[in-house]
C-alpha cells in the first residue's frame, strides 16, 4: 500500500476545514438544524422526561445560542473547537431526555461524516 501526498490535504486545522472548502456552507446548514433539534429537544424534555420547564428552556437555549455562535465561527478554528463540543453537549443532553442520546449520537455522526468528506473534497483541486 503506497501513500501520496494529495494537493490541499495540509491546509487548515485538525478540527475543522480550511475557509475555502466548499462543505463549510453544509457546515453552516448543518448548525442551523440543530439550532431546530435543540429547540424542539425542549417539549421533549418536559413533556416527555416531565423536566422542569426552566431547566428545559435553559438546556435547549444553550445548545441554540451554541450552534449560532459556531455558525458564525466555522471560518476560523474555534468555530470548529465549539462545534465539536457541541456535538457532545448534544450527546449528553440524553442525561434530560433519553431521546437526546440517539439524535446526539446521530448528528455527531453526520458531523464527522461532514468534516470527514470535507478534507476528502479539499485533497482534490477539480472539484472548485
Amino acid at each position: 500500500m503506497t501513500m501520496t501526498a494529495q494537493p490541499g490535504g495540509g491546509r487548515g486545522n485538525a478540527l475543522g476545514l480550511p475557509s475555502g472548502n466548499p462543505m463549510t456552507k453544509v457546515v453552516v446548514s448543518f448548525l442551523a438544524f440543530e439550532v431546530i433539534v435543540f429547540g424542539l429537544a425542549i417539549p421533549g424534555m418536559i413533556l416527555v422526561s416531565g423536566m422542569s420547564v426552566a431547566m428545559s428552556v435553559v438546556l435547549g437555549c444553550i445548545g441554540m445560542a451554541v450552534s449560532i455562535v459556531c455558525a458564525v465561527g466555522v471560518p476560523r478554528t474555534w468555530g470548529y473547537l465549539l462545534a465539536w463540543v457541541l456535538q457532545v453537549f448534544a450527546i449528553l443532553l440524553g442525561l434530560a431526555t433519553p431521546m437526546m442520546y440517539v439524535v446526539g449520537i446521530i448528528f455527531a455522526a453526520i458531523w464527522v461524516s461532514i468534516i470527514v468528506l470535507g478534507r476528502r473534497l479539499d485533497g482534490t483541486p477539480d472539484v472548485r
